[in-house]
């Protein structure tokens, strides 16, 4: 049945929707009343048990059933999906769920077993349906958690009645015909919550697909032959890689040999295409992809008709298997892939280790794939790739060996292409990867795609090419991004960032308003971070740094947090219940979070319980006011747990924050940040709170000055420092077709203290007389914005009169700091040499209003 784009789309949504809400509504609680009983329950905690004792679960029986639950009905669920794809793609010769003949069949069922219930039969029907080529693996026992607990009779005829549902005109309302198998993956996907988490399951669009195996596969088969080439998937996830190289492979040889078979053409390409992933239903689920896709270039009409496939996927652990000296991680760790696992390793073993040994022994003419952005939940795991990747790097994500995994499998020469999460490019544990892997492998092209919309992809990406050989050229072909879409595009590859990605990607000198196209020096991409702005941002940003002759580190004693509460709700209690509680003042100070710090003031922190001596900065005894108003939460305090160690372990009192860097705190004068913020916001404090994390501090020697901090603040303020903060820290959450594309200051960046430290300080800026006397202007009008108004000292005819006046002040004040803020950014140019010096300057500069500063009236706002 032929039917729109837009039409499909809406409808495999209402279906998504739909499987979601009887999972949750319908089988769920049944599958929980199950769970319940006697020798279901006892069955589940000897499981639980022996997976607890093998490492394989860190949760308590009461999440881990729950967990398992959420599998079991997922894979019920999906069951029925696929054997009613097969149904309405005419594949089987008998309909057993719906269509012409099923409820004949389950008649019968009844008639010749009158003692069995709806669950028998649909395990009957999975059991048929496993004995044909490419369905086992699908729905038989080894990977299918159907046949690890069932519904109820009731559950299990919701589940025969959803999908027999018909409309007002008796059509079938869910129905699964045409070739396209992608919405597979994308039902497994989306229809459970946890398992999408734990694996980190992700498809990757078709257009993304094709744009990959354009640069990856396509030259691998012109450089090394069609009948040589082999492509790997090492996270082939549901397949869909797998699916386009496969259909590729025949293609091409179809127009080479169009009198050979086109059975015999579809066999030698699926042998060519290779899929590993540590998720086994997935693996099946790609396996039956495959199957279908072969059935049809194959043309064959049944699937009976077709011989068992040899498809070469397994579920494995690639960053295990195949790597030297793994097997001494899987001696420490009894089944390393088995932490993986959505249904248990014991009831579920990895494949046939001859398969996983025949795969990992050979290596790739194209390695393909779009690893996962998540870190390993598994400490076994985290310590094991650390011995093996050199790319492991602090608390890394597993994009960062996939990626130097992605380069280890390919043969000399060999073309890699990967879809990864940008973080790497500019969060620490990114630094091995680009200082110590991929200096010395052939990186061909970066594509920024951050900006491009990505359905799915929340995480902001860059797509790699490269091949498996010492570098050949000096540079690396980069597209650079300028902006992202304009608006969330109804069609996501007609977007207009990813068109010109698309469409413009391989012209150097290439230039529009959302990317720049240029040859990068390949040392660019050896030093850690990168920075992907195009419109001639990475060039500015070298030139800022030329002009240093210091970097922030080296002038300040300290960047970092301050304090760490890890409790935050007991200790915020606010002045108020404090002062009822009779804590004294002197125990009570504004704890500032980076919310609070906005256009160089701090406002709204909120009081916080302080529980240290205002001299010794020592923790107040536990029997004075701090330990009494603390007690109720005594628990919950001393289980805290930092460093792998609890409050109590790493020696601290009980009711002590789980960090607080007293030493930042014996000088009053401050400078905090906000940690997550669209701009930089920096604030002077001159003493008397405390800062939390989200608002790390900056301090400088004892002996700085006021001014001296005040004409750092100024710099830190400046649009030249937002700038080179924007190409150094790293984008928090989605930013593809969001609100904030369209809108690109509301993009958000993690300003974190590290890097930070690397900020470019240029010759006599601390001293410069102008920014000094700017620096103290501003903050004589910051004073004046952020004044309280004492009305208890006024008389009541004079409030209303004093609170106008009051309110015009702040309002002139604020235009003036506008008019001096636009004064200090062009004295930052000057400092850089960006524009000529000046001998003009303003003591007072000219209030402004918003929209009224050169570049808003240039961008016409």
């Amino acid at each position: 049945m032929a039917e729109k784009t837009g039409t499909r789309k809406k409808k495999e949504l209402t279906l998504t929707k739909a499987l979601a809400q009887f999972l949750a509504k319908v089988l769920l609680p049944d599958l929980k009343v199950r769970a319940d009983q006697p020798g279901v329950k006892a069955a589940l905690q000897r499981q639980h048990e022996a997976e607890r004792k093998k490492n394989l679960t860190a949760d308590g029986f009461l999440q881990w059933q729950t967990r398992v639950l959420e599998q079991v009905g997922a894979a019920w669920v999906l069951s029925c999906v696929f054997i009613r794809t097969l149904e309405d793609r005419d594949l089987l010769e008998q309909h057993r769920l719906a269509g012409a003949g099923a409820a004949d069949s389950e008649q019968l069922f009844f008639e010749l077993a009158p003692s069995l219930t709806a669950r028998d039969y649909l395990l009957a029907v999975f059991r048929e349906v496993a004995s044909l080529p490419g369905a086992e693996d699908l729905l038989g026992p080894r990977n299918n958690a159907a046949w690890r607990l069932s519904p109820s009779n009731e559950g299990a005829r919701g589940l025969l009645e959803f999908f027999r549902q018909r409309d007002a005109a008796g059509e079938f309302v869910w129905r699964f015909e045409g070739n396209d198998t992608r919405f597979l993956g994308d039902r497994y996907q989306d229809l459970s919550e946890d398992v999408r988490k734990r694996y980190a399951l992700l498809q990757t669009p078709d257009f993304v697909e094709r744009f990959i195996l354009d640069q990856t596969l396509e030259p691998a088969i012109a450089e090394f032959g069609l009948e040589t080439v082999r492509v790997i998937d090492p996270t082939c996830g549901s397949g869909h890689f797998l699916l386009g190289a496969f259909e590729r492979l025949v293609e091409h040889r179809l127009r080479v040999s169009p009198a050979v078979d086109a059975r015999e053409h579809a066999a030698a390409a699926l042998g060519q295409v290779y899929g590993v992933d540590v998720n086994p239903y997935a693996v099946a689920i790609a396996r039956f992809r495959l199957t279908l896709s072969y059935l049809r270039k194959a043309r064959f009409a049944k699937i009976a008709q077709a011989p068992r496939l040899p498809l070469n996927l397994v579920v494995a652990d690639s960053l295990l298997h195949g790597v030297r000296n793994a097997n001494l991680l899987f001696a420490q760790h009894e089944s390393a892939a088995g932490a993986y696992h959505a249904w248990g390793a014991d009831l579920f073993a990895l494949d046939d280790p001859k398969a996983t040994n025949r795969i990992f022994a050979q290596r790739y003419h194209a390695v393909v794939g779009n690893p996962p952005y998540i870190t390993a939940k598994d400490k076994a795991l985290r310590d094991g790739y650390r011995a093996f990747y050199t790319a492991c790097y602090r608390e890394y994500a597993l994009s960062a060996p996939f990626t130097e995994r992605f380069f280890q499998l390919a043969v000399d020469g060999g073309f890699i292409g990967l879809i990864n999460a940008n973080s790497f490019m500019k969060r620490e544990f990114g630094k091995a990867l680009i200082t110590k892997v991929l200096p010395k492998l052939e990186l061909t092209s970066v594509v920024d795609t951050s900006g491009a919309y990505i359905p799915g992809h929340g995480t902001p990406t860059v797509i790699l090419f490269g091949r498996n050989r010492t570098p050949l050229t000096s540079n690396v072909h980069a597209v650079l991004g300028k902006r992202g879409e304009p608006t969330t595009p109804d069609n996501a590859q007609e977007g207009s960032v990813w068109r010109s990605i698309a469409d413009h990607g391989a012209e150097v000198g290439f230039e529009n308003e959302y990317i720049t196209v240029a040859e990068v020096p390949r040392e660019t991409f050896s030093k850690h971070p990168w920075s992907l702005g195009g419109g001639g941002a990475a060039s500015l940003k070298a030139f800022l740094e030329s002009r240093a002759i210091t970097r922030l580190g080296d002038i300040v004693d300290e960047v970092g947090f301050g304090a760490v509460t890890r409790e935050d709700d007991v200790y915020l209690a606010g002045g108020g219940a404090l002062s009822r509680a009779r804590v004294p003042s002197s125990l009570v100070r504004p704890l500032v979070a980076g919310e609070n710090v906005r256009d160089w003031a701090i406002s709204d922190a909120t009081d916080a319980l302080w529980p240290y001596d205002s001299d010794t900065f020592g923790p107040t005894p536990s029997g004075g006011p701090a330990g009494k108003f603390l007690w109720s939460w005594r628990t919950q305090l001393r289980g805290r747990v930092a460093y792998g160690k609890t409050q109590l372990e790493r020696g601290l009192a009980w009711f002590e924050y789980s960090m607080f860097f007293k030493e930042r705190f014996r000088t009053p004068l401050t400078i905090t940040f906000a940690f997550v913020a669209t701009h930089n916001h920096f604030v002077l404090d001159r003493g008397g709170k405390v800062f939390k994390q989200s608002a790390p501090i900056i301090k400088l020697p004892e002996s700085a000055t006021e001014a001296d901090h005040l004409a750092l603040l100024a710099y830190l303020n400046s649009s030249t420092a937002c700038f080179w903060m924007k190409q150094m820290f790293s984008p928090k959450g989605m930013h593809n077709g969001s609100e904030s594309n369209a809108t690109p200051f509301l993009v958000r960046f993690e300003f974190d203290g590290t890097k930070l430290a690397r900020l470019p300080i240029p010759e006599g800026l601390l001293n410069d007389a102008r920014l000094r006397k700017l620096a103290q202007r501003m903050d004589h009008l910051v004073k004046i914005r952020t004044a309280v108004l004492k009305i208890e000292e006024l008389e009541a005819a004079e409030i209303s009169t004093a609170f106008a006046k009051h309110l015009a002040d702040r309002d002139v004040a604020l235009r003036e700091m506008i008019g001096v803020q636009d004064e200090i950014d062009w004295r930052i140019y000057q400092i850089f040499d960006l524009i000529p010096v000046s001998s003009e300057f303003i003591d007072i500069p000219s209030p402004l209003s918003l929209g009224e500063r050169p570049f808003e009236v240039r961008l016409g706002r």
